[in-house]
């Protein structure tokens, strides 16, 4: 199946051969039976085997991994990393033969990797045409294999809660058979895969193609060498992610899109067109391309490049006549080279780029058309926008001149009850709901996402922080990164920046987070400055940045980066009392310290917060500060594993919302914030371990957003007219005990209102968030708050009491889908008293079933402690609300019914249609 771009691609090139026509002379006409490109999806139809342990796979392993001694994963996520572990080859491995997959982004030919002869695995029989892979299963791509779970319980469960308990370690094999057309030949055939986890070695026909270790990047394969033309072909890939290799849900298998790639030998190389922006203004902007053009043949080439400008709708469109069109270029590219070619445009009152909601994301996309000889050998497409972004020490970040404070979260890759698997639409309604709440940047920890989410933040206009690592040569989980730093580290970071820097919506880069050289002076300085330089060379027109929790002003590592970048330690880490005399870092608060040290750099905080909370939970009694650790008793319930909603809690080495709102409005040269998390994800459930996601998250994992979301959109939305209370009021075992009430609002003032009686009106002191009324003594009934801005009503918000839970409700967040096989509905069911409202402490269990051509593809609550498999159509409510997820069946469209059923309460059902 070809993907809706390369549809796209058919009318732009007619657009720009006229053009070509038209503008230039020396054009002649192409053939135009010539197809000159094809990006061709092959998601579907793949045979998947996993082995049952880690002990029984195969020997063709890419290296040996250090044993480890103690695989205890509950510690502070700040705690030091440590030194790697050496381990000795005792067989055979297969590095040799994948490193040299890496070549092409190795600037020093010397350091280029030679590969050995052979082909190691070739008379493996999962490799083999002939093996019978029947009894396999039959899954499409992008796939996970270890979300549908079980989830692994108890302390001594193989994988942890750090990994989110599910079975992501071990080894999995991928098997596709492949067409490929006998008037294909002559063509180079590319295998594209946006990124798999981890280890992943290809075989094509019995070869030993090669292979990528990191399994965040995306990277490519030529397979035309390996290829029968005309003939069937047997594709393998050999997938293997290892046990404690990361600090949360990694996710495992082929989890993003995989495609073919079909070009003549001479082509525009892989993400080999680099677009910037200079002298931009209203007026005029001058627009900057250089080409690379890889010649795969064996004799020279004379290329003319041609590329043209159009303006892009939202729905990646283009619109009207060309905009620009840059001077034709003419090159030679040498027999299995390349060349690089350059050239400038300048356009006439530019649509800039700029983040939403006070700019707009106007977008363009630049078509390159490459000639040889007159004929039509390429044609290659790249979208970009024009915007100037400035970093200014006092100020912080300027786009298009107009200073933006950057209202951030961090996010993790997975899409809580669907995995890593990407999804386009699951992650598209994460940023929808993100922005709702005034979020208007976004921080990719701690890895390079898949292409398409950048895609949706080009589209929406968020900003940016682009992130390659986690570690670097130090370790924080036995088996992650470190292990492949050496070799990898230079090929990682520059493919990762080749593929993402024509994205208007990144600002910065980030090539670092928390890693382990933060302690080692200037040897780990050394590190920093060559990934610096890497950084630099590939893209020298944003600047680079370091997430650092422990490194000081007057350390070695802070002077590399171009912007400071700290996790917590503007509001201070363990500043409280009884954490003295403890070998936990413990900082004071920074910002000024390192404005002191680096005032010609901007400071931001890449992590903040770290608050922590379960929806719907509240218990008593109710911390007097405006942050505070969480224990039993002092908001936590390590019995139940959950921690209280009234977000003035956070892990101990982080902050409430109110205490970091405060420290940034005190800094004004603070350029702001990323908090540690706007979802919860999977993996790393601090403080309660032996669930199986977080708690960080202003919204669950399964889309529901906690109290704290409604803080931050009462501070990040300040013109947004809302308030909220609370916490619910339903407590019949608290008649008569004091049950503080707190209410979240735009405003400037509130007054609250308990069954009409006015319980006070209060207005926000300086600094201050939220309006606490702390001594409300319990009554059922009706809390009622009106907020007033400049001494105006501004919202009203009620709470009431409920009555007993009588009736499921649904709604869906789209009735309309395409029937693509892809995209999904997202169905929210609430259990609800008589007159509909949320019954709040209700766990009900509901089961789901389905009518007409779509399928339930996962199931979710939002509570950490569920240990339900996620393709479970049956599901316990959580404080009233469950999740159901619904995908139409490719290519059958139709009137798709939903329902849900509990014991006791009146079932509730919704229409969704696929087209």
């Amino acid at each position: 199946m070809k993907d809706r771009n390369s549809i796209r691609l058919a009318s732009l090139v007619f657009v720009a051969l006229i053009g070509c026509i038209l503008l230039f002379d020396s054009c002649s006409q192409p053939d135009s039976t010539v197809v000159t490109r094809e990006r061709i999806s092959i998601n579907d139809g793949w045979s998947f085997y996993k082995y049952d342990a880690e002990s029984d796979a195969d020997s063709l392993i890419y290296d040996v991994r250090p044993e480890i001694d103690n695989p205890n994963e509950i510690k502070d996520a700040d705690s030091k990393p440590t030194e790697a572990v050496a381990a000795e080859a005792r067989q055979m491995v297969l590095k040799p033969w994948i490193l040299p997959s890496a070549n092409d982004f190795i600037n020093d030919p010397k350091k280029k990797h030679i590969r050995p002869e052979g082909h190691p695995g070739s008379d493996f029989p999962f490799v083999q045409a002939e093996f019978d892979d029947s009894g396999w299963q039959n899954i499409n791509l992008p796939h996970d294999w270890a979300i549908e779970g079980p989830f692994q319980t108890g302390w001594d469960s193989e994988v942890g809660g750090g990994m989110g308990r599910l079975p992501v370690n071990g080894v999995g094999w991928y098997r596709k058979k492949l067409e490929v057309s006998a008037d294909d030949a002559g063509k180079v055939i590319y295998l594209d895969v946006d990124g798999a986890m981890s280890y992943a070695m290809v075989w094509l026909n019995g070869k030993l193609v090669g292979g990528w270790p990191y399994g965040y990047n995306s990277w490519r394969l030529d397979l035309t060498p390996y290829l029968n033309f005309g003939g069937e072909n047997q594709l393998a890939i050999r997938v293997d992610n290892p046990n404690h290799s990361a600090r949360w849900y990694p996710g495992a298998g082929l989890y993003r899109n995989v495609w073919l790639v079909k070009t003549n030998p001479l082509h525009v190389a892989q993400w080999g067109t680099y677009i910037t922006s200079s002298d931009v203004s209203e007026q005029s902007a001058n627009v900057n391309i250089e080409i690379t053009i890889k010649n795969k043949a064996q004799i020279d080439a004379e290329v003319k490049a041609i590329t043209e400008i159009y303006a892009l709708d939202e729905n990646d469109e283009p619109i009207g006549d060309v905009v620009a069109g840059f001077e034709a270029l003419f090159s030679s590219v040498a027999a299995n080279g390349k060349a690089t070619v350059k050239s400038s445009v300048i356009i006439e009152n530019p649509r800039l780029w700029g983040p939403i909601p006070t700019q707009q994301p106007n977008r363009y996309v630049a078509v390159t058309t490459i000639k040889q000889g007159g004929k039509l050998v390429d044609v290659y497409e790249t979208n970009f926008g024009i915007r100037v972004v400035e970093f200014d020490p006092n100020q912080g970040v300027l786009v298009n001149g107009k200073h933006i404070q950057l209202k951030g979260v961090n996010q993790h890759h997975d899409l809580g009850a669907l995995g890593a698997a990407f999804n386009t639409r699951a992650a598209e309604r994460q940023l929808e709901l993100l922005r709702e709440m005034g979020c208007n940047a976004i921080r990719m920890a701690h890895n390079p996402p898949p292409p398409e989410l950048l895609e949706l933040t080009d589209k929406m206009g968020f900003l940016v922080i682009d992130e390659i690592f986690d570690s670097w040569e130090t370790k924080k989980t036995p088996h992650d990164f470190h292990l492949i730093f050496p070799e990898w580290s230079e090929p990682d970071a520059r493919s990762f920046i080749r593929r993402d820097r024509n994205h208007p919506s990144i600002i910065l880069w980030s090539f670092g987070n928390e890693v382990g050289e933060q302690y080692t002076g200037e040897a780990g300085a050394e590190v920093a400055k060559r990934l610096n330089e890497i950084v630099k060379e590939e893209d020298p027109t944003r600047p680079t940045t370091l997430a650092m929790n422990y490194a000081k002003p007057h350390m070695e590592l802070p002077v590399v980066p171009d912007v400071i970048g700290l996790n917590y330690q503007g509001e201070g880490i363990r500043q409280d009392p009884e954490f003295e005399g403890t070998d936990r870092i413990r900082t004071k608060p920074q910002y000024n310290a390192f404005r002191e040290q680096f005032p010609e750099k901007v400071i931001y905080s890449s992590e903040t917060a770290s608050a922590f909370s379960s929806r719907g939970f509240y218990n008593f009694p109710v911390t007097e500060a405006i942050s505070s650790i969480a224990r039993d008793g002092r908001g936590g319930d390590s019995k139940a594993a959950h921690v209280s909603s009234y977000e003035l809690y956070a892990v101990d080495f982080g902050s409430s919302a109110d205490k970091v709102f405060g420290m940034i409005d005190r800094h004004p040269f603070v350029a702001g914030e990323f908090v540690w998390t706007g979802w919860d994800y999977l993996g790393e459930p601090t403080p309660y371990y032996q669930a199986r996601s977080s708690y960080n998250g202003i919204i669950d994992l399964a889309g529901f957003p906690k109290d704290r979301f409604y803080l931050y959109q009462a501070h990040w939305r300040p013109d947004f007219p809302m308030v909220h209370i609370l916490p619910h009021w339903n407590w019949p075992e608290r008649i008569g005990e004091i049950t503080p009430v707190h209410v979240f609002t735009s405003g400037d003032e509130a007054e609250l209102f308990l069954n009409g009686k006015s319980l006070g009106r209060k207005k926000k002191a300086d600094f201050e968030y939220r309006l606490r009324w702390d001594e409300v003594v319990y009554e059922p009934g009706e809390l009622k708050v009106i907020a007033y801005k400049n001494d105006e009503v501004w919202a009203e918000k009620v709470v009431k009491t409920t009555g007993q839970a009588t009736q499921l409700l649904a709604r869906a967040d789209r009735v309309t889908i395409a029937a693509d096989g892809k995209d999904l509905s997202f169905v929210t069911v609430q259990v609800s008293d008589e007159e509909g409202q949320l019954v709040p402490r209700s766990n009900n269990p509901i089961k789901f079933r389905i009518d007409g051509p779509g399928e339930i593809v996962a199931t979710d609550n939002g509570d950490q402690t569920d240990m339900t498999a996620f393709p479970s159509h049956e599901r316990n409510a959580f404080n009233g609300l469950a999740l159901l997820i619904v995908r139409a069946k490719g290519g059958k469209p139709g009137k798709i019914i939903v329902t849900a059923e509990s014991t006791g309460l009146k079932e509730a059902s919704v229409e969704i249609r696929s087209k």
